[in-house]
């Protein structure tokens, strides 16, 4: 009788597990659109999202494209077929995706975009992002600030301008932002643009690439700083920062009488960190990925519980056919002096991934 009884216990325990997992997963069906793993900040937000999405009760589907277009068309039009109820799409080129869009739509998918803008669609539903425009005006603070305290009595500071992945809508929002701060001290004569180069359309760094970024900064130095010292440069990531920094010490830079100039970035990227440590690389900003993740899970969840998603934002982004509305996250400012606190404070790194 006992053994019958455990028996029975262990039956309705696990049928009540079961019904547990079956109830969780009836919640929805999410599908994750992310660009690359080239980038760990896009790996940290795909687990996030994971993690969030699976202990709110909702099954998954996390898919990188590898900054292949027609790899994430691909795999969107996957996530459809398989009948996901929300894309949470992380565009590698945001104006590509409207006839995969109309589909979803046929198929009643809701769509959010998260941290890039989906272009040219009306069926992008809610966005998902931090305050990209600020984020430039914090890098271009920063570099400005870093001119004052290592270049104080040399005026023009001498500066060079990168921007980034001409298709990614962010880019311009960072490029605009930066030169709310910096085209005044241009316009004053405070700061040169030595090479000339200036708008989006020049300084754009293709799919955010570094190697890219790094041969850049090379003809800029053959070209126009042979008798010439480079003071700051405006770069709006990490990664296009690494590269940046790579040529500058390949001629001598951060050696000698030769002083590192001001390199902003954005992404808190452990290399980048690690820099910043090391007197390279001046600043970054950080946007944490689990709080985004947090935002994209409660706009989810509202939207297949039948609420509303609690958004803050409904003028600033214009996607061609609509306001998208959004919720913007705060970014943060992290240099030399303030790092240990806000990412290790904060838990999103561990010392020994730093030290």
């Amino acid at each position: 009788m006992r053994k019958l009884t455990a028996i029975f216990t262990s039956l309705a325990l696990g049928a009540a597990m079961f019904a547990g997992t079956a109830q969780a997963q009836d919640k929805g069906y999410v599908g994750i659109a992310m660009p690359t793993k080239s980038s760990a900040r896009w790996i940290s937000d795909g687990e996030s999202m994971v993690k969030q999405f699976n202990e709110a009760g909702y099954e998954t589907d996390l898919q990188y494209a590898e900054d292949d277009i027609p790899n994430q068309l691909a795999q969107i039009e996957n996530m459809i077929t398989k009948g996901v109820d929300v894309l949470v799409i992380a565009a590698i080129d945001g104006t590509t995706l409207s006839n995969a869009l109309e589909n979803a739509n046929a198929a009643d998918i809701k769509v959010i975009a998260y941290d890039r803008l989906i272009r040219d669609s009306p069926h992008v539903d809610y966005y998902a992002t931090f305050d990209n425009f600020q984020v430039g005006v914090q890098q271009a603070s920063s570099l400005v600030e870093g001119l004052k305290e290592r270049f104080p009595d040399q005026k023009p500071w001498n500066v060079e301008l990168f921007g980034g992945s001409p298709d990614d809508n962010n880019a311009y929002f960072f490029y605009d932002g930066g030169m709310s701060v910096l085209q005044p001290l241009i316009d004053s004569g405070d700061i040169e643009i030595v090479s000339g180069q200036q708008g989006m359309d020049t300084v754009g760094t293709l799919r955010w690439d570094g190697a890219v970024a790094q041969s850049r900064m090379d003809n800029l130095l053959s070209a126009y700083y042979t008798d010439k010292q480079v003071h700051g440069v405006l770069s709006p990531y990490d990664g296009l920062s690494i590269g940046i920094l790579s040529s500058l010490k390949g001629v001598g830079y951060g050696s000698g009488d030769l002083k590192m100039p001001i390199v902003t970035g954005q992404d808190a990227e452990i290399p980048s960190v690690k820099s910043i440590l090391a007197g390279e690389q001046y600043s970054t900003i950080f946007k944490d990925t689990r709080e985004l993740a947090g935002v994209t899970v409660g706009m989810v969840d509202a939207l297949l519980q039948g609420g509303e998603p609690e958004i803050n934002d409904t003028e600033t982004y214009d996607n061609g056919v609509k306001v998208v509305p959004s919720y913007l996250l705060e970014p943060v400012l992290v240099d030399a002096d303030n790092w240990e606190e806000v990412l290790i404070g904060s838990g999103y790194y561990e010392m020994d991934q730093i030290k």
